[in-house]
């Protein structure tokens, strides 16, 4: 049991990886191939070649092989974890009719299928018509039908990526209800695919033989099949085990299993996460989503394109650092921490409020990023800061909401995701925060948390609790400078928690004048 081997495969937005993992949650091998960059046919599209995504899975299998410990007989399972919320069509011979929908993508349509006058009017009275509208212009299986009727009345099935790659692993339709994140007739609460008698069924053009079954996570569902043995050099008749998506899978990869731990990714989309056996709104209306662990629940707020920000002030400030970072041969992050502790806590005042891109109640359809407080001393390493400063303080916002739903305090902080690899951001966290904040003991957390899933679905660890106490452990901890955390705690409570309520009536004025964003 002790060389016993997994591979978790982790489909991101940029890139896929083939890791092996023994079981006390170490690399034994990785492999990662870029993807190439979604493209977009119109502005706010994001698409992506579906064939590509199997290639690159293939590839970065295939990568793995020549590696030092990648023992191939030694791998006792196989999971999946891929990015959320990416739609693909197939026909009836399982070949993909269009490409990929990506998870980024933002068109919308008003060309929607109508909803019984009952449920109309329960809307209205719960005061969520305008969520209900919001979910049914953004589902994609309403924008194709829509607008490419000929596509889905050829679509046999409508999957998720990580239906899609299971499919071609296993020649099984089958997927994990950890993963169903998206506009789809999908049951939050029972964690299946909505009743016979659910809106949703109205709301949207799919049909049940559309979808794939859905299995628990840690579900053993089928094994790698001749012609994915031959892609990927997987050894056939491997298992496959349900996982679930990117984000659930790093919340267990970073050892976030109970309430009062709480989980921060500073991805693309920056997100805090709490386990939770409970069905719990944190916004009303709007369901937790489905967590790695079965019959449990993600309590998750999140900050959509939270940690793009950084990524944008490095591409459009940040050439000087990333050109003397590749002359010195040190990692750029360490010259964009310097620029960080350049600046004292607060950045003398500039406040920002990250909502670069609107969201469904808080923040609102209307909702645009704001920065505030310029003065003649502010460069762009006070801009810089201010950026990874206002992302905490929404995050700290979002804390707040959930022990305020929960009841339960959260006492600690896994921090996961690109800028976990910056200490600055981790220090400015906990201060912020007022709580320690630890990374996991290694970066890849999806794909340890997937690894744990298949770890136990073998009965390698005979449960969760077994299997994250020896799989998961804490890197660097990061305590609270208290001088710091003063500082924030009165810019947090008395100007940040007040930005949004009264900016929020100029935003519907933009709005109003601009179309931007569009409303329904």
């Amino acid at each position: 049991m002790s060389d016993d081997l997994i591979l978790a495969i982790d489909n991101g937005t940029q890139s896929i990886r083939a890791l092996l993992f023994d079981l006390h949650g170490n690399i034994v091998a990785k492999s990662q191939v870029q993807l190439d960059a979604y493209f977009s046919a119109q502005p706010g599209w994001a698409e992506h070649d579906v064939e590509e995504y199997w290639q690159a899975l293939c590839a970065a299998c295939q990568g793995l092989w020549a590696q030092n410990g990648a023992r191939r007989d030694a791998i006792k399972g196989v999971a999946v974890t891929t990015q959320r919320a990416t739609m693909i069509n197939l026909d009836k011979e399982g070949k993909p009719l269009r490409p990929a929908i990506v998870w980024l993508d933002q068109r919308r349509t008003d060309d929607v299928p109508p909803i019984g006058k009952m449920w109309q009017t329960a809307f209205k009275l719960a005061r969520v018509d305008g969520t209900i509208d919001f979910f049914r212009s953004e589902a994609e299986s309403n924008w194709i039908k829509a607008n490419q009727p000929e596509i889905w009345a050829k679509t046999d099935k409508f999957l998720m990526l990580s239906g899609y790659l299971n499919f071609r692993l296993c020649g099984k339709f089958v997927d994990s209800a950890g993963s169903q994140v998206g506009y789809v007739p999908f049951d939050y609460k029972r964690l299946d695919w909505a009743g016979r008698r659910d809106w949703k069924w109205q709301a949207l053009p799919i049909t049940r033989a559309m979808l794939p079954e859905l299995v628990p996570p840690a579900t053993v569902f089928g094994a790698i099949d001749a012609a994915a043995a031959a892609d990927t050099g997987i050894p056939l008749g491997t298992p496959l085990v349900a996982a679930a998506a990117d984000k659930a899978c790093e919340v267990i990869g970073s050892g976030c299993l109970e309430p009062h731990v709480g989980c921060l990714s500073y991805g693309t989309t920056a997100t805090i996460n709490t386990t939770s056996k409970r069905y719990m709104e944190v916004t009303p209306f709007i369901p937790p989503y489905p967590s790695a662990v079965a019959g449990a629940y993600s309590t998750e707020v999140q900050i959509f394109r939270g940690y793009w920000m950084v990524n944008w002030f490095k591409e459009q400030f940040g050439q000087h650092e990333k050109t003397l970072a590749s002359d010195q041969g040190v990692a750029a992050e360490t010259l964009f921490d310097h620029l960080v502790n350049a600046v004292p806590p607060g950045s003398m005042g500039l406040m920002l409020q990250p909502y670069w891109t609107p969201g469904i109640k808080i923040p609102g359809p209307e909702a645009k990023g704001a920065i505030i407080g310029f003065g003649d001393v502010h460069t762009r390493a006070h801009l810089y800061r201010a950026i990874l400063e206002g992302l905490a303080y929404a995050l700290r916002e979002g804390r707040e909401r959930i022990e305020k739903r929960s009841g339960v305090p959260i006492t600690s902080l896994r921090v996961s995701g690109g800028g976990s690899q910056s200490d600055a951001a981790m220090q400015l966290t906990a201060d912020i925060f007022g709580l320690p904040a630890a990374r996991p003991h290694i970066y890849e957390t999806s794909a340890l948390g997937a690894a744990i899933d298949a770890a136990v679905g073998l009965g390698l660890h005979p449960d969760f609790p077994t299997a994250m106490q020896r799989m998961t452990r804490l890197g660097r901890v990061f305590e609270p400078i208290r001088a710091n955390q003063r500082i924030y705690d009165e810019l947090y409570r008395r100007v940040y928690r007040k930005m949004y309520p009264r900016l929020q009536p100029l935003y519907r004025e933009i709005q109003k004048i601009t179309g931007y964003p569009r409303s329904n």
